[in-house]
């Protein structure tokens, strides 16, 4: 018989090591969290077409809100926290 690549002693003694988690980068570059663990995003429709939009409708999308109470999780998932 062929002597043998490697040896079964090595083998068990390599662990199976979890990768390490990422951060969703989309996510986080559309998110701010607080300090105090809010989360903050910018209103959506304020890119293009705003021309078309009234003056109303545009400052109405300025500044940022807090992210939906049902959307959190899912959020807070994506950035590993």
């Amino acid at each position: 018989m062929a002597p043998r690549p490697w040896r079964a002693e090595q083998v068990q003694k390599e662990a199976f090591v979890v990768p390490k988690m990422k951060s969703h980068t989309g996510m986080g570059k559309r998110v701010r969290v607080t300090g105090g663990g809010k989360l903050l995003r910018e209103k959506a429709g304020k890119r293009h077409l705003l021309e078309g939009k009234s003056s109303h409708v545009t400052r109405r999308m300025t500044g940022t809100v807090t992210v939906a109470k049902a959307d959190t999780k899912r959020v807070k998932k994506l950035l590993g926290r």
